[in-house]
Parts: C-alpha cells; structure tokens; sequence
C-alpha cells in the first residue's frame, strides 16, 4: 500500500488504454492511434487521474461519451470504458450495429452479469461484427481516487447512496440491500486493484456492519474460487508477499455529525467549503466589475474559470492543509520571489546592450552571458511557476472574500469553543442575531453543533427562542427536525462524542501579510493557529490500529476473509499494531476528516492511512440532505 491507490488506479487504466497490455518503455514506436468512449462514471474515473495531455500520450486522440452522437470512424480501434448499464450494453450493440469502428476493447468499470455479456454476443453475431470485439475485460475500477491516499465512490448517482438515502425513516429492506450491495460493488474494486485483503472492523447495529458483512462475504467467495479469484496470481505484484495486511475500518456517518457542519480554517477544506470544487477541479466566477461601461449599458457577463488542482501542483501539495493565513502568507511569498527572478532577468536583458569594447564590459559581458543563458533556460520553469501563482492568488482570493462577507474565522474559532467544550466568550443568541455575522446557512450550522454536543438538551423554552432567532435569521428549521430525532435516538445508543480539548488559539494580528504591498489584505481576518486534537473517525482508527483498549472500541466486530470458517467475534486474532489501514466511511465524509487524519499520521513512522467515504460533501450539501430528511 506503500505505492498509493492514485498510482495503482492509474497503472491499471494506463494498462487498459493499451488494450490490457502493460506499456511498452522507450519503444521508439508511435502509440497505436484510437478512441475512448467512456459513460459519465468513466469520466468520472479518468479524469482526476489522466489529463488530455497524457491520454494523447497514449494515443487516445478522441475522448467521447457513450450517449453522445458519433459518426463512424471505420478505420481506428476503440476501447470502451463503461457501466455494465442496460442502456449502456444497448448503446454498445447499436454500434456494433452501426460498424462505427474498426475493433472494439470493451472493458466494463463493474463487473457485468453473463445475461448481459449474452446480448453483447447476440447483437456482435446479428451484425457479423464477431471477430470486431477484440477482448472484453472486468477492469474492477469503480471509484474515484483524488489524491494518493483519498477515494470516493461515486460522483453520478450519488444521491442514492447518499447520507439521505440511509437514513430514510421509510426506506424499504430491498432498498437497502441494494444501497449496500452498491456500496459492497465498489469497496471491492478498490481492494482488487490495491491488491490486498483486509481484516475488518466496524461498529455494531450501524450501515457500517451491513457493509462490512456483504463485503467478508464478497472477498471470501472470491478467494475459494481458487481459478477465478482476483487476489492471486500477477494481479497481486508483491502484494502477496508482504506479510502485514491492511485494516479496514468502516464507520457510520451518525458517529459524528458536527464534523461535516464544521466551519473550517485549513485551504483545501476550506476551497471545498466555500467554492465550487469536486473531483479536483474548481470553478471560479471572476467577478467583472461595472467599470468603463457606459450608463444603461448590461453589467458585463461574469467569466467562469475552472483550475485543476493536481498532485503536480507543488504549491497545493504542500499547503492544501495549511491554515488558510499562512497560505496566503507563502503565496505572497513566491510571488516575491517569482518577481525577483523576473527583475534579474531583465537586469541582464539591459547589461547585454552594452556599447563600447573596454576590457571591463567584454569580461562582465562572458560572466553574464553565462548568467543569461542560465536564466533563459529556467524561463519554462518561471512561466509554470507564475501560472501556479496566479491560480492561487485567484483561490485564495475567492476563498478570502468569503471569510470576511461572512466572518468565517469567527464561526470557525466559536465552534472550536463548544466542540471542545470550552468557555464562550459571546451567547449564541447574539450570533444569530448578528446581521453581519453569516448567511442563514451559516448560523444554522453553528446551532447545529450546539445542539449536538450539549450533552443535555436545551429547554423547551430555550429551543424556541433559538428557533425564533434562526427564522428570523432566515434559517430554514427542517435541519434541527432531524436533528432532534437523531439525538433522541443516538442518546438511547450512547453518549455524546467527545472532541478533544484543544481549541484554535488566535496568533495576534498578521505579521507580514498585513503589509501594504500585499495582494491579501487580511485585516478583520483573525489569524487562529489549529492545535492538532484527533476527530472521533480519527481517534477509533488509533484505537483499532494500535491495538488499544476503549469503551468506544471495544466491541468493534472483526471480520477476516481469509479464514475458512466466518466467526462472529469482536476478538481480534491479530495482535500486532497494524502498518496500513483504510477508514472508510459509510454515508459520506469530508476533507476536514480526510486532513486530521493525514495530520495523525505524519507522527507515525511508516504507517500509512487513506480515507474513503461514499460521496464527499461540504457542509451546505450536508444540510441539504438533512432537510429533507427532516421536513415534516
């Protein structure tokens, strides 16, 4: 697990461009020219992974969708990446049908049913297209991974395996079996490609032990099929040699709800709250201003630009779980730097133009025409470094205004207080009532946190001059509906969960960035230093993965594929602290979890973690899915 999923996902999907052969290194070839035709899933999959460049690469140059009109191209091959749908399998007859290419790779993102690789044989007979259909293959690659230690399942459909869809009070036994057998499709896939059989964790009487069974079950009659299993054989590379094997710990969302409501202060947590970002992309509207147009004349249309933020990109590599104050500091920062490079350049530029043939100016002339020369060579590396800085001025500039429209930093620092239990230094009430303080999303958020870790409920009276607060803030009170239900029901289960004491501590003003020559003016903007204090997800993975003993642990069921006979016991066979382990989430996760845990495990020589969860949301979406199911 050493080499992150990212890498793996992408050997396998560089592998099935290549018609399932592995790559060929330094063929003085050119790539055999083809196109891919993927569904939305596909896409989904591919494009966090590959860029347009590398596809043409390999010899990919027409990417298109499976539903979208295609003229034939007769002489070029395709390779299929899709669903194994039936609108999809339709789809695919029909070209057949249509002769639309010269061979066809078909290769399913889930494992397809014999009924349907039937009707893909029937329509190749029916259109003598027979000796077209090269291969069909299982790739096993139904999620999405976004960085080398974090996947989701799926971004199309998500709603149907959403927290909502769960946690629905009338949700049906057959609907269920089929959220979690969804949920049990892609945890397979991604134990396929990672090559790896885990021990299993979860908790009891949640959608995390449904998952959990399903998935022990799916694994241990993979392996007892000795000629068919996936886990043996060259798929594993060295897999099957190491001798640790990873833990799987699966949670219920229900552990923590505070956690998504969360206002967070670290950049990527922080982009994905605010901004519009998904599958590592983000999309910005450049507000446009009025100026220069005539009176009467139409406000300027405003101009979407979209940044993808990659593992290429060393800057938000290296602080996208930064607080966001230092990330505006280090832009600020390479920007000096960039310019300085950009002056010495110049500054050479001039010296060249030197008049006159004195001894002086031709030996300055030899030193610095090495100097230039230097510096003209690293001019692709300054022009890459100055489009890093302007993607991030752009980000953090977005992400900037939003703190200080909606006081971000207050809310973040006031949560951190009632997560942790500590004094507050304003009422509630005065929050919400606060005009300048939030949007109405904003405030209902901070209440429900409030109203999650008061370990005893407020009053009735108390509740509805809350309430009264929240709807004249323009809240909409379907949220604390569920809310209230869920409590009700979690109390019955079990005490509230604890975060920790820490709380952020506010550093004074800033010192640099508050200078004038900065693009980030940051006053009014507290400067709060995050104190590292593990999440509940983080601190059960602890738990689990050094073998501790705790009441909230302790009755974990332990699953092991391996074993012959399944046994129903909370007692784990495995002594020894794990090296590798996978939290997943069942009913979805966020960015804040996914950077607590990487900030668990940078203190941990040699462990490695990644985080899954079964859609990424940020809080708005979150609160959504809440209303609903809370409208009475």
């Amino acid at each position: 697990m050493a080499a992150g999923i990212r890498e793996k996902q992408t050997v396998a999907l560089k592998r099935m461009l290549n018609f399932n052969l592995p790559p060929i290194k330094n063929s003085t070839g050119e790539p055999v020219w083809k196109v891919l035709i993927y569904d939305r899933f596909g896409q989904d999959i591919i494009s966090p992974l590959l860029s347009v460049k590398e596809l043409r690469d390999m010899g990919i140059t027409l990417h298109l969708l499976l539903h979208s009109d295609r003229d034939p191209i007769p002489d070029v091959p395709a390779v299929y990446f899709v669903m194994p749908t039936e609108e999809n399998i339709d789809r695919m007859c029909q070209d057949l049908r249509n002769q639309l290419y010269e061979s066809y790779y078909l290769n399913f993102i889930s494992a397809i049913s014999r009924s349907k690789l039937e009707d893909i044989a029937n329509a190749a007979l029916g259109a003598s297209a027979v000796t077209q259909v090269a291969k069909v293959f299982d790739q096993y690659l139904n999620f999405i991974t976004l960085e080398d230690d974090m996947f989701v399942l799926c971004n199309q459909n998500k709603e149907l395996i959403s927290y909502r869809a769960i946690n629905r009070p009338d949700i049906t036994d057959t609907e269920m079996e089929a959220i979690m057998d969804t949920v049990v499709d892609s945890l397979f896939c991604f134990f396929v490609t990672l090559g790896a059989i885990p021990i299993i964790r979860c908790s009891r009487g949640t959608a995390a032990e449904m998952v959990a069974v399903k998935l022990d079950k799916k694994l241990r009659e993979n392996l007892r099929d000795a000629r068919n299993s996936l886990f043996t054989g060259d798929t594993l590379g060295a897999g099957q040699f190491s001798f640790q094997r990873p833990l799987l710990v699966l949670v219920d969302r229900n552990i923590d709800l505070a956690t998504p409501l969360h206002h967070t202060w670290t950049y990527q947590a922080l982009v994905h709250d605010v901004l519009d970002f998904h599958l590592n992309r983000v999309n910005l509207e450049e507000s446009s201003g009025m100026e220069n147009s005539p009176a009467g004349a139409r406000p300027k249309k405003k101009n979407k630009k979209s940044y993808d933020l990659t593992p290429a990109d060393k800057f938000w590599q290296k602080h996208k779980g930064s607080p966001f104050p230092e990330v505006a500091e280090s832009v600020q920062q390479e920007l000096e730097s960039y310019r300085a490079q950009e002056d010495e350049v110049k500054r050479l530029k001039s010296i060249m133009g030197i008049e006159g043939e004195d001894e002086g100016a031709i030996s300055m002339l030899s030193d610095n025409t090495a100097k230039l020369t230097s510096a003209v060579s690293s001019l692709p590396e300054l022009l890459e470094k100055k489009r890093l800085i302007d993607l991030h001025t752009n980000v953090a500039t977005a992400v900037l205004e939003h703190i200080k429209a909606r006081k971000l930093d207050v809310y973040f620092e006031y949560e951190e207080k009632i997560m942790s239990k500590s004094a507050l230094d304003k009422s509630l009430l005065d929050m919400i009532s606060d005009p300048d303080a939030g949007t109405p999303e904003d405030k209902m958020r901070l209440f429900l946190i409030y109203y999650i870790n008061s370990v005893q409920a407020p009053s009735e009276a108390d509740l509805e001059q809350y309430k009264k607060a929240l709807t004249d803030a323009g809240c909409n009170l379907a949220p604390l509906n569920y809310i209230k239900q869920w409590k009700a029901f979690a109390k019955m289960a079990s005490a509230p969960t604890s975060y920790g004491n820490a709380t952020a501590k506010p550093l004074g003003l800033f010192s640099r960035v508050m200078n004038t020559g900065s693009q980030f003016v940051m006053e009014g903007v507290k400067n709060l230093v995050l104190k590292q204090q593990n999440l509940p997800v983080t601190r059960i993975l602890d738990n689990l993965m050094e073998m501790k003993s705790n009441p909230e642990t302790d009755d974990y069921r332990y699953f092991d594929p391996k074993m012959l006979r399944g046994s129903d016991s909370s007692v784990p066979r495995n002594k020894n602290p794990f090296q590798e382990a996978i939290v997943f989430v069942v009913g979805g996760g966020n960015y804040i979890e996914y950077q607590n845990l990487v900030d668990y495990i940078k203190g941990k020589q040699g462990k490695h973690v990644l985080y899954g969860c079964s859609e990424l949301f940020n809080a708005a979406q979150f609160i959504k899915q809440l209303s609903q199911l809370g409208q009475k």
